[in-house]
């Protein structure tokens, strides 16, 4: 007969607890399918864009500047999804923050300082209207923010239209001449480290022009400084704070949650006001960086960043998933779309794979969540 005695000391084992096989405690965690994504994608593109300049590091900063703007919106986006809701109305709060930064600077003429608090300001009390709703009517998110999807896009092309008779704004980077917070949204970082690398020939230079002498890639730009905050700040408060396992809770179950004592409705709310945050940065470093604001922008990029977060392991039905997984699955969207470009690929067909990774990752992640509950 086998010895069934416990360890002296340890505590009593529940019958009621499943014990998992390391294997498929490893299959549970969210980020297993973007972490052999990542690896797959970067194994494709180095045997196929090698010699194409993709991963010099010219190429190297333009697919890590294109991931980082999906890493702003996806770590938004992530936190929301495992609190159980959706943000179809992103994409339009991009276009909206920044029209509002562009009308208020150089058609108001306010400091840009001051237009970009104010596109933070409405942007994040917006997000917290559409949480209210959300929590107030019953409503699922996916119709209230599919609403303000068209609501935030049709203002914004009116009031551009009412103010400037465009739809495209520029001469923001004249008005942000010496302005103390634009900086951290359209700078670079690191450059004086990036003339040194130049100065040893690990990166090149310009060999003519005004600019003769000087690095290719003069630095960090502060839209991938942005999402690397965001993605460290996220994976901390959701792996490390109680208000992180508040947000587990309250996808997971929400009426259990408000029996443990979990303030529901506070979650839901914070976690749309955050993703309206995250928008907003999204949307002040494109205008800091291209010097204009136009009414379209911004456009699809909802799915961008939901697709990003279900490629990261998230659940479509909240309580799972992983900052880090969505920022894994940005990265995979960054370098799919710039690597087709670098090896000559249609870009048509960029469509055609994501299709393909958003479906095989919804089939992992309902394989998943098969073995968290059991079912058959």
């Amino acid at each position: 007969m086998a010895n069934t005695a416990e360890a002296p000391g340890a505590p009593p084992q529940d019958e009621r607890v499943k014990e998992l096989s390391t294997f498929r405690k490893m299959m549970i965690r969210p980020e297993l399918g973007a972490i052999a994504g990542t690896i797959l994608v970067f194994l494709l593109f180095l045997s196929i864009a090698r010699d194409t300049g993709m991963f010099s590091p010219e190429g190297i900063m333009t697919w890590s500047t294109v991931s980082a703007q999906f890493v702003i919106i996806a770590v938004g986006a992530c936190l929301l999804m495992i609190a159980g809701e959706f943000d179809l109305s992103v994409g339009s709060m991009i276009g909206f923050a920044g029209i509002v930064i562009a009308i208020t600077s150089v058609s108001w003429g306010w400091p840009v300082w001051m237009s970009i608090i104010t596109a933070f300001i409405l942007a994040m009390a917006i997000g917290a209207l559409n949480g209210y709703l959300v929590i107030k009517t019953g409503l699922p998110s996916f119709i209230v923010t599919l609403a303000f999807l068209y609501i935030l896009r049709g203002l914004t092309i009116f009031g551009a239209i009412f103010t400037t008779q465009k739809t495209i704004i520029g001469g923001v980077k004249d008005v942000a001449q010496g302005d103390w917070l634009a900086p951290l949204f359209g700078g670079t970082v690191f450059t004086g480290l990036f003339q040194w690398f130049a100065d040893l020939g690990w990166i090149d230079t310009f060999s003519r022009g005004s600019r003769i002498g000087q690095p290719i890639v003069d630095g960090v730009p502060m839209l991938i400084i942005w999402a690397i905050i965001l993605l460290i700040g996220g994976h901390i408060l959701l792996t490390r704070t109680r208000f992180g396992n508040w947000i587990y809770a309250s996808g997971g179950d929400a009426q259990a949650a408000r029996y443990a004592g979990v303030p529901v409705n506070r979650v839901k709310i914070t976690m749309f006001m955050f993703t309206a945050f995250c928008a907003t940065v999204f949307a002040t470093c494109q205008v800091m960086e291209f010097g204009s604001a136009a009414a379209d922008r911004g456009l699809l990029k909802e799915f961008e960043a939901i697709i990003s977060v279900v490629i990261g392991g998230a659940l479509l039905t909240g309580g799972y998933g992983s900052v880090v997984g969505a920022a894994l699955g940005a990265l995979i969207f960054g370098v799919v779309q710039q690597g087709l470009f670098f090896a000559g690929v249609e870009s048509s067909l960029f469509r055609v794979f994501l299709g393909i990774i958003l479906l095989l990752a919804v089939i992992l992640n309902t394989y998943i969540r098969r073995i968290i509950t059991g079912e058959k």
